[in-house]
């Protein structure tokens, strides 16, 4: 793929992260639990764009509104009530909700709003039941620290999770119903990023800041990243539904290259929003949305945002911080920021410190990598293996009653939820193995160290460890 110059570009490119919270969602009691099964009802609408505060109607409800569909919403009786459905007013803001976004935005070093007012952003996709979004400014003139500097964010807002679609025809859309409402944290950048490996190093540090706080949602699509990003004589394009972070940078790539071609055909660039698609491409979605779509919210409360408030916000540890505590012990970068990722470190460090006849790597491996490999191998649910189950298996380790080679076994049982009786791995005594060894070694007299190891090992795979089994037969046998 061609080298670009993105500085000879005047290449300027911003980010919008949002990244859902968890438990109820911001304006009812419903769980957040995202249901994919058989609705248990379903409700048809149609909807209209309307004038937002400066009196017009928003190019991009005006473009949707065109298409002149209807909407099915798939609804569920456990996390769909009548705020969902539009029948009832939005009850008080979830409160974990808005102390989650205000540590969010202290950590991005950001001023935090003194008076926060819901405003109804209009909608009319058909992902929001109402026809608008609800969303508030929280705080303003944040930043954080990358290789290529210092990236500002100009807002931080609190707003309700969209519908999830189901099906997109030319006549209707079909939404699920048990998405919408689920708070989301909006952090949106300015143009600071100068390269595509910096909008993704960006983005990977605020995703990190979010994860740090231990209190957002975690797993597939519960974070997403937009990318706005402009090149010289362009305009502002937004690319939304990145599947993976890690494919940012080729689709910025892909995108300039179809903005070059365009201008270089004496075009000019639209400024709308398109689509990431898995080949690196874009396609388009939408005319970009203006200022016309925002309209105050007349039912919720404002909220006064006290120096109380924001003096009880404790500021945890950063991930990446804890990450290089752990490399403290020996272990590899790599190895470290899997276990804080998988939320390992607190086990890890405990483990160390328990068992210090044990390697700090091994346990490391153990904690993640080894489960990964049985996982593979074995076909089985790691998550039905605990934390007690591993401490039990490094407590044996550690006090040498049973050897490594015992381990995999051990821990696929346990995932296979069968009971392990430990006396049965239960290692042997050196001198009575090395006497064995000796006697095996005789009777096989023409036969190579590899056909000597491999009878040796069918007879104490579990009950012996395997250097001190491969030490003790070259000794006898020497290396032929």
């Amino acid at each position: 793929m061609e080298t670009l110059d993105y500085h000879m570009l005047n290449f300027k490119c911003g980010l919008e992260i949002h990244q859902q919270l968890p438990d109820k969602k911001l304006f009812c009691n419903c769980p957040c639990i995202i249901t994919d099964e058989k609705p248990d009802y379903t409700i048809k609408r149609k909807l209209k764009a309307i004038a937002g505060e400066t009196g017009q109607i928003d190019v991009a409800a005006l473009h949707e509104q065109t298409k002149q569909k209807h909407f099915v919403y798939h609804c569920y009786k456990n996390n769909t009530c009548l705020v969902e459905i539009d029948e009832e007013p939005p009850h008080c803001i979830n409160q974990e909700a808005l102390s989650t976004t205000l540590l969010v935005a202290k950590m991005l070093h950001a001023t935090i709003i003194d008076t926060i007012i819901f405003m109804r952003k209009t909608v009319v996709d058909g992902s929001n039941v109402s026809g608008f979004q609800r969303t508030a400014l929280i705080a303003t003139d944040g930043y954080i620290e990358t290789s290529e500097g210092k990236i500002t964010i100009p807002t931080i807002c609190l707003e309700e999770e969209a519908a999830k679609a189901v099906e997109r025809t030319k006549e209707y859309n079909v939404y699920n119903l048990s998405r919408l409402g689920i708070p989301l944290i909006e952090i949106a950048t300015n143009p600071d990023i100068k390269t595509p490996a910096g909008a993704k190093e960006a983005a990977e540090k605020i995703g990190m800041i979010l994860r740090s706080t231990n209190k957002v949602k975690r797993g597939l699509g519960t974070i997403r990243q937009d990318v706005n990003l402009s090149v010289k004589n362009g305009a502002r394009v937004e690319i939304k539904g990145f599947q993976d972070i890690k494919s940012i940078p080729t689709v910025i790539d892909f995108e300039i290259k179809r903005q070059l071609e365009i201008l270089g055909m004496g075009e000019k660039i639209k400024s709308e929003v398109r689509k990431a698609e898995e080949t690196g491409a874009t396609t388009f979605l939408r005319p970009m949305p203006g200022a016309a779509r925002m309209y105050p919210e007349t039912d919720v409360l404002v909220i006064n945002v006290t120096k109380e408030m924001i003096d009880s916000l404790l500021i945890p540890e950063l991930l990446d911080d804890k990450a290089q505590k752990l490399e403290d012990y020996g272990i590899s970068k790599e190895l470290a920021e899997m276990l804080v990722k998988k939320n390992k470190a607190e086990h890890f460090e405990l483990f160390c410190k328990k068992f210090a006849n044990l390697k700090p790597a091994y346990i490391g491996e153990l904690l993640l990598p080894k489960l990964l490999e049985i996982k593979r191998k074995y076909n089985i649910d790691i998550e039905l293996i605990t934390v007690q189950q591993i401490e039990s298996v490094l407590q044996q380790l550690n006090e040498q009653m049973i050897s490594k080679e015992a381990v995999e076994e051990i821990l696929a049982a346990f995932g296979q939820q069968k009971s392990v009786d430990f006396l049965r791995y239960k290692t042997l005594d050196t001198a009575d193995i090395e006497k064995d060894i000796k006697k095996i070694v005789e009777q096989n007299k023409d036969k190579r160290f590899g056909a000597i190891m491999h009878i040796v090992m069918g007879k104490y795979r579990g009950k012996a460890d395997g250097k001190l089994i491969a030490e003790l037969i070259k000794k006898y046998v020497g290396n032929n």
